[in-house]
């Protein structure tokens, strides 16, 4: 089946495209000719290109109609869709074509016809998985369902951390660790782009809040901020190749993200290299002189910024001399070499390969439905309640799991195959609609368990969900917290599901909650209930997933991507964000490693995983080189039930921020009594510390201890090994 929904759009439409680039290399078009280097490429193309036609690739507009400011999406444009950028027909060059987002094609709200697609479960989730593999299957799977829906750029990429539990984007993020963040949206974004589109990363840098998003200035140390979330970055970079970087809407140390000298230039090219383009996001443009001269190679989204600062302004200010040509040059050839990288002049999109055929369709719900069972965390088990094995009489509250399960809103939000399974569900407007994909944990609960009698109650009324759960033999609570771009949650739960919780748990001990939330949320209840599970926003196969999962069907094999907090008080930021200026006094000791240090105890540690198999650790050694540092150990199935379980390896010593440091992971399967030798590569930076005043990243000479661990706050076995003072290279 696979095959066939890659023969769809890859086969004909291939030919298509080399009989198209054949023609215009024989048609006096040199860098139409793909054996040459992109560098080569760029430098013959923009010879022939005049200033206008170069400055037509760095002017982006809204690709949907948008009404609240008058304006038409161009007719070009796919309709409904995130942005659009002219190309030039007389030299081969193709427009942009952009879609939102890391979780599927999206559809603009005010779109009066949706596309209905795949839904992956939330970034968040695929991070849960620590399966890097799942991560690149993921992101192959949307990236072929957006080129066949006539994208070659995917909005992708979203590499902050989680810095703010609160924050209403952290389902579009990788969790709390660099390393952990960096390698599965890395691989995420490598999976994009194996379909001949490019795939940005964003948003560049530190975005950690919604709250006053577009004008809240972030203070950070520089240092600091290369150790957490500037790393992640360079992580996805290095894994991933993003064709483009999405700058940020808020400031950062006084200075809008998209006309920062110190991201744009220092670090982005100076230190990293790195060859590609950076676009605005949707009004993240502010100026014209200062945001080029800073970096930024794309306005994107017109008219949601204050004017066409890259359209009639930037062509004034180069009429009056207040911008030179050369930045336009510099501009666009970075924006040909992602184009020219990535596929988009050789494998061109045309009409005859948007075809979403039944097969890519039936392959994407097969892609998310295993990346959504592997992506749940069991956090709770007691007594061994799950999986459902015994139980004749099971009774479902809440959560509307009799239609669906949810989605986060936004403009990464995705229509459904099949549509809204609550419409009514408000807000329905921006940044909804409050959206359930339709994929009824009850209806699959009750497919895989038919000699059960499996009721719902909608758990409105707490007396009413109480009795019911006092007379069955389990009760299960799907508990919600929808979230969205544009605002910051609370991390307890809405509409008094606590109080749902408690009422539930007394009544009927052997109480499972089921939670599909954005990230974090507080679980005061949770030595009340029998077990727990984090499922996320799990996607258009979520349902199904989810009933695998407390059936046995799949063995859950999900672990924390962030630290479940015991209370508010625990945090860095223990007040709601603030607007105007956030000052991350945390620094680089972000999530674990702020708890860590401060000898708070959480819910649920950065991590934490359970399983229906059980697995032995051991005979852990630590071989060097240099600065390379490989771990090896042996791990065990000792249970009657397959599985996988993620081996994570922690480091410790001198010249480290927080007591420890995750350096490396490996998601291994077992079957029932196998054994497994594993080899863990440490990433070097984890063992270094970065200061740009020396340098760049420099290992601290001394003793550091290598963990073998189930989580940040499980060492199964520790041993010590000798580093040497010594520069990284690469220094950044």
């Amino acid at each position: 089946m696979v095959g066939t929904a890659s023969v769809a759009w890859t086969g004909e439409a291939n030919a298509q495209e080399k009989s198209a680039t054949a023609e215009m290399v024989e048609g006096e078009q040199p860098w139409m000719n793909a054996a040459l280097p992109s560098e080569k490429r760029v430098a013959l193309l923009l010879s022939q290109m005049t200033l206008e036609e170069k400055r037509t690739l760095m002017m982006g507009y809204f690709g949907t109609d948008f009404p609240p400011r008058g304006s038409k999406a161009p007719e070009e444009a796919r309709q409904g869709s995130a942005g659009y950028v002219p190309g030039v027909p007389r030299l081969g060059i193709p427009p942009q074509w952009q879609t939102d987002a890391a979780i599927g094609v999206a559809t603009q709200g005010l779109a009066p016809k949706k596309r209905e697609r795949t839904a992956l479960p939330s970034n968040l989730a695929i991070a849960a998985s620590w399966d890097e593999k799942l991560a690149f299957q993921g992101g192959q799977m949307i990236g072929a369902e957006a080129r066949a829906s006539g994208f070659n750029v995917m909005l992708a990429g979203g590499v902050n951390l989680e810095r703010e539990p609160r924050n209403g984007r952290n389902f579009e993020y990788g969790g709390e660790d660099p390393l952990l963040a960096g390698t599965i949206v890395g691989s995420a974004i490598a999976g994009i782009q194996s379909n001949h589109i490019i795939s940005t990363a964003k948003h560049y840098a530190m975005n950690d809040q919604e709250t006053d998003r577009n004008a809240v200035s972030v203070i950070i140390d520089h240092d600091a901020a290369r150790m957490s979330d500037l790393l992640a970055f360079k992580i996805a970079i290095e894994i991933g190749s993003p064709g483009s970087i999405m700058c940020a809407y808020n400031k950062v140390d006084g200075d809008y993200a998209c006309e920062s000298p110190w991201l744009l230039d220092e670090v982005l090219r100076e230190d990293w290299k790195w060859p590609g383009y950076v676009m605005s996001d949707w009004g993240g443009t502010h100026s014209t002189g200062p945001a080029l001269r800073a970096g930024l190679d794309q306005q994107s989204g017109y008219p949601f910024d204050a004017s066409a600062f890259y359209g009639a302004d930037l062509k004034a200010a180069i009429e009056s001399g207040s911008v030179a040509p050369e930045l336009v040059d510099r501009a666009a050839s970075r924006i040909l070499f992602a184009m020219f990288e990535h596929g988009l002049f050789d494998h061109p999109i045309t009409e005859a390969a948007m075809t979403l055929s039944d097969d890519l369709l039936d392959h994407g719900a097969e892609v998310t439905r295993a990346a959504a069972s592997d992506s749940i965390v069991l956090l709770q088990n007691s007594n061994n309640l799950l999986p459902l094995t015994d139980a004749r009489r099971i009774v479902v509250i809440g959560g509307h799991a009799d239609k669906g399960v949810l989605a986060g809103g936004g403009s990464s939000l995705v229509y459904p195959v099949g549509g809204n399974a609550v419409p009514e569900a408000e807000p329905r407007m921006w940044p909804g609609p409050k959206m359930f994909y339709p994929s009824s944990p009850l209806e699959a609960l009750r497919r895989r368990l038919p000699n059960a009698e499996i009721s719902f109650v909608d758990g409105t009324d707490r007396a009413a969900a109480s009795e019911a759960a006092r007379t069955a033999d389990v009760a299960i609570i799907f508990a919600t917290q929808w979230a969205a771009e544009s605002i910051d949650v609370s991390l307890t739960l809405p509409n008094d599901q606590d109080e749902l919780i408690e009422d539930v748990s007394s009544s009927n001990p052997r109480t499972i909650v089921v939670l599909e939330t954005n990230g974090v949320v507080l679980t005061p209840w949770r030595e009340k209930t029998a077990a727990i599970i984090a499922a996320w926003f799990p996607g258009t196969e979520g349902g199904e997933a989810i009933a695998d999962v407390l059936t046995g069907a799949v063995n859950p094999s999900g672990h924390l991507p962030v630290t479940f907090v015991d209370s508010l008080a625990q945090l860095p930021h223990v007040n709601p964000p603030a607007a105007t200026e956030v000052k991350y006094i945390e620094g680089a000791m972000v999530g674990y490693k702020w708890y860590e240090s401060h000898k708070e105890k959480p819910a649920f540690a950065f991590g934490h995983g359970l399983s229906y198999a059980s697995f032995d650790y051991g005979k852990l050694t630590a071989q060097t080189a240099g600065s390379s540092v490989t771990a090896r150990f042996h791990i065990k199935n000792t249970s009657k039930r397959a599985g996988k379980d993620v081996a994570q390896i922690y480091v410790s010593g001198p010249g480290i921020e927080a007591p420890k440091r995750l350096a490396g992971f490996e998601k291994v399967e077992l079957e029932p009594g196998e054994s497994s030798s594993v080899a863990v590569l440490l990433d070097p930076r984890t063992f270094a510390t970065f200061n740009r005043a020396q340098g760049g990243w420099n290992i601290t000479g001394g003793t550091y201890q290598v963990h073998l661990a189930r989580a940040s706050d499980d060492v199964v076995e520790s041993v010590s090994i000798e580093m040497p003072t010594m520069p990284l290279t690469p220094r950044f």
